[in-house]
C-alpha cells in the first residue's frame, strides 16, 4: 500500500495528467499574489518580502513541500514596479526549482482605480532522483536510477484591476509550453501545460474594528480543467484575523493571522482533506511571513 501511495503522489503532485494541476497551490493565495500574478509588482506604494512555506499531505512518505521567497514594489517616480521570486517544490523524488524577474506598468484609469500589466521571465530546474524508487515498482515509466536534470525557461504574464476595496486580476503561467527532456514518456506527461489563473476579493468595513474580506481564486490548466477556492476573512483593526476555506474537490481551511505595527505579517492555514486521499495524511500547513519596508510616499 505504501508503495501504491508513492506512485500516487508522484504522478498526481508531478505530472498530474488527472488533476492538471502542475504547479504548486497556496491556501493563502491573498498573500501570495505577486507569485500568481506578475502585474502586482508596484501595485503597493512600499516594498516588501514575503516567503511561504507549505507542507502537504502529513504523515504521508516523502509529501510535497514548497517554498517560495519573494521580493518586489514600486518605482519612485514612473508608475511601474519591478519584483523577483525564488521557489522550490519538492514531491518525492522530484523537484522544481526555479528563479524568476517580473516587471508591471500600471495605469490610472480614475481616482480611484488603476489597471496594472506585467510580464515575467525566468529559468526552471526539473529533477527526476531516479535512485529513490525502484525500477521494477515504475518500470512502465523507463525511469533509470540516476538523477536527470531538464533546465528550461519560463514565462508568465497577467493584468490586475485594483482600488482601495476591491481588486481582480488575471494571469497565464508556464507560456512556453515547454518539454522536460529528462525521459521519453509517450503519453505526454513531461510536457508542461499554462495554467490560467483568475483572483479576485473584496473589503467590507463593519465598523471600526471588524472588516471582512471574501475572496476567490479559479485555476485553469489547459485544455478543460479547473479548480477553485472561496476564502472568508474577518480582520479586526487591521492586526488580527481568521478565516475558513474551501478548496473544490480538495479540502476545507482555517487561517489565522497577525500583523505587527504595519511592518511585520504572520499566517498560518491548515488543510483538512476531503477526498479519499485523506485517510492516509494528517492533513497540510501553510507558514507564510512578510515584511513591509521603505514606503513611497
Amino acid at each position: 500500500m505504501k508503495k501504491l501511495i508513492y506512485i500516487v503522489i508522484l504522478i498526481a503532485g508531478c505530472f498530474s495528467t488527472v488533476l492538471a494541476q502542475q504547479s504548486p497551490q497556496f491556501t493563502q493565495y491573498m498573500f501570495n499574489d505577486f507569485v500568481l500574478n506578475p502585474a502586482v509588482a508596484g501595485t503597493y506604494d512600499y516594498y516588501q518580502i514575503r516567503s511561504n512555506h507549505r507542507f502537504q499531505w502529513v504523515g504521508i512518505t516523502d509529501p510535497p513541500m514548497t517554498n517560495t521567497l519573494s521580493f518586489y514594489g514600486p518605482s519612485g517616480k514612473l508608475p511601474m514596479g519591478f519584483g523577483a521570486y525564488f521557489y522550490n517544490d519538492v514531491t518525492g523524488p522530484t523537484s522544481r526549482t526555479g528563479l524568476t524577474g517580473a516587471y508591471a506598468y500600471n495605469i490610472e484609469i480614475n481616482k480611484d482605480m488603476r489597471i496594472s500589466g506585467g510580464l515575467s521571465l525566468g529559468l526552471m530546474q526539473y529533477k527526476l532522483d531516479g535512485t529513490q524508487l525502484n525500477p521494477k515498482d515504475l518500470s512502465d515509466l523507463a525511469i533509470q536510477p540516476v538523477v536527470n536534470s531538464s533546465y528550461v525557461p519560463d514565462a508568465s504574464i497577467g493584468f490586475y484591476l485594483y482600488a482601495k476595496d476591491y481588486y481582480g486580476g488575471i494571469s497565464v503561467s508556464q507560456l512556453f509550453n515547454n518539454k522536460l527532456k529528462i525521459y521519453e514518456v509517450k503519453s505526454g506527461l513531461n510536457k508542461l501545460k499554462s495554467h490560467v489563473y483568475l483572483t479576485g476579493g473584496y473589503k467590507y468595513k463593519i465598523d471600526r474594528d471588524f472588516t471582512v474580506e471574501p475572496s476567490a481564486i479559479i485555476k485553469i490548466t489547459a485544455p478543460k480543467t479547473f479548480q477553485f477556492d472561496i476564502t472568508g476573512r474577518v480582520i479586526y483593526q487591521d492586526t488580527f484575523w481568521g478565516g475558513l476555506s474551501f478548496r473544490m474537490n480538495d479540502a476545507v481551511s482555517v487561517l489565522l493571522g497577525y500583523n505587527y505595527d504595519n511592518k511585520f505579517s504572520f499566517g498560518y492555514a491548515y488543510d483538512m482533506g476531503v477526498n479519499g486521499l485523506r485517510k492516509f495524511n494528517s492533513g497540510s500547513h501553510e507558514l507564510m511571513i512578510g515584511y513591509r519596508f521603505n514606503d513611497i510616499k
